[in-house]
This record gives C-alpha cells, sequence and structure tokens, in this order.
C-alpha cells in the first residue's frame, strides 16, 4: 500500500519538533514515503521535511497530483489512517480523471426519478408486514 500512496501526491511535507513526544506518526510516515518501492513508483514526488523548534502540533502535509493540498494533525492522527485517507482520495481523483478523460459527466449524477423507482422484482412492503 505504501508504494501506492505517493502515486497520487506530487508533494509530502512533514513538520514536527525532534522533542515533541507526539512525532510517532510524523516519522513513521516518513518511513513510508523513504521506502525505496514508494520511492520507485513516483521518483517525482517532493518529500520534504521541517525541523520545526516551537511546539506546534506535529503536522502532515500533502499535495495530490491535481493540485489539491491537505493537511493532517499528526499528533491526533495515525500513519496508518492518514495513508488510508490519501488513498481514498487518491482512489477518488483517479476516478473522476477516468471519467473526465472519456468525456463523462463528474460527479456522477443520478437522475431523481431512479433514485425514487422501486427496484424491479421487490414489492413494497406493507405495514402488517413489518410488525412480524
Amino acid at each position: 500500500a505504501e508504494k501506492r500512496m505517493l502515486k497520487f501526491l506530487s508533494k509530502v511535507k512533514i513538520e514536527f519538533n525532534t522533542l515533541d513526544p507526539r512525532l510517532a506518526s510524523c516519522v513513521e510516515f516518513l518511513a513510508q514515503c523513504n521506502a525505496r518501492k514508494a520511492k520507485e513508483s513516483n521518483p517525482n514526488c517532493q518529500v520534504l521535511v521541517k525541523r520545526r523548534t516551537d511546539d506546534q502540533p506535529p503536522q502532515i502535509s500533502v499535495t495530490f497530483v491535481n493540485g489539491v493540498e491537505e493537511a493532517f494533525d499528526a499528533a491526533a492522527t495515525s500513519a496508518q489512517s492518514i495513508r488510508k485517507m490519501i488513498l481514498d482520495k487518491g482512489q477518488y481523483l483517479e476516478t473522476e480523471q477516468m471519467f473526465r478523460e472519456a468525456g463523462e459527466q463528474w460527479p456522477v449524477i443520478i437522475p431523481e426519478e431512479e433514485i425514487h423507482q422501486e427496484a424491479p422484482g421487490v414489492k413494497p412492503r406493507k405495514a402488517e408486514d413489518k410488525k412480524q
């Protein structure tokens, strides 16, 4: 999963004070970004580390390949959760990209009447059926 994460990103910025006891997820996240497989998956992704001297909570900011930026409070969020959010958002952006390249509308709009249509073969349940 680590190697897929960087595929969606153009930049990662990790900021922390080395004396901060809350820096665990920053260190873990940095290790994931620096893993050889991750680097090979996207050699163009910049990974910047900013060592702070103040008591700001550790922070991880990422820039997706489409320019969208997102910042995570690394003191309150595990590296695993941050990675999952990046993968989820990356997957969404990839899908959006595919739709746009295919000339389809995005987000996909489901017509109102389709939402309210009865599914074929499903009988609406009568009130007395529900009591059993």
